[in-house]
């Protein structure tokens, strides 16, 4: 199973059952850069690496503020001029939530890749 896909569906079922921290494992470099993206927008709290001497964990603080977050299957590609098309297709109203691409220039939100000029790929929604 996609390690995104698996992160995402953790944090969804422990937010619907209102616990404060979930484990996420796998630990990937994507799954890490996608939680620190959320994290930086107040969706979660602390993120903690756990090297457990295997496929590593991260330990997430819930806070209880994510309605929805899915991964984006299959993995589109998209244009800057595109991106107000899968807002809509994705995102529940206009400045709620954001949309996870990978660009050239890291893992971002739709609003950093329009201010940067960068398409990219698709990767998870969350509001």
């Amino acid at each position: 199973m996609d390690p995104l896909v698996n992160a995402l569906n953790t944090i969804m079922a422990h937010e619907g059952r209102r616990k404060t921290e979930c484990i996420i494992v796998p630990a990937s470099g994507i799954v890490g850069r996608v939680l620190r993206l959320i994290q930086s927008k107040g969706y979660i709290g602390e993120i903690e690496y756990i090297d457990d001497g295997r496929q590593g964990k991260f330990r997430v603080q819930l806070f209880g503020r994510i309605n929805e977050t899915k991964a984006i299957k299959p993995r589109f590609k998209t244009r800057v001029s595109e991106l107000e098309k899968w807002e809509k297709r994705y995102l529940p109203s206009r400045d709620l939530g954001m949309v996870i691409l990978s660009t050239n220039k890291g893992v971002m939100d739709h609003v950093q890749a329009k201010e940067e000029h960068v398409g990219g790929i698709l990767l998870a929604y969350v509001y």
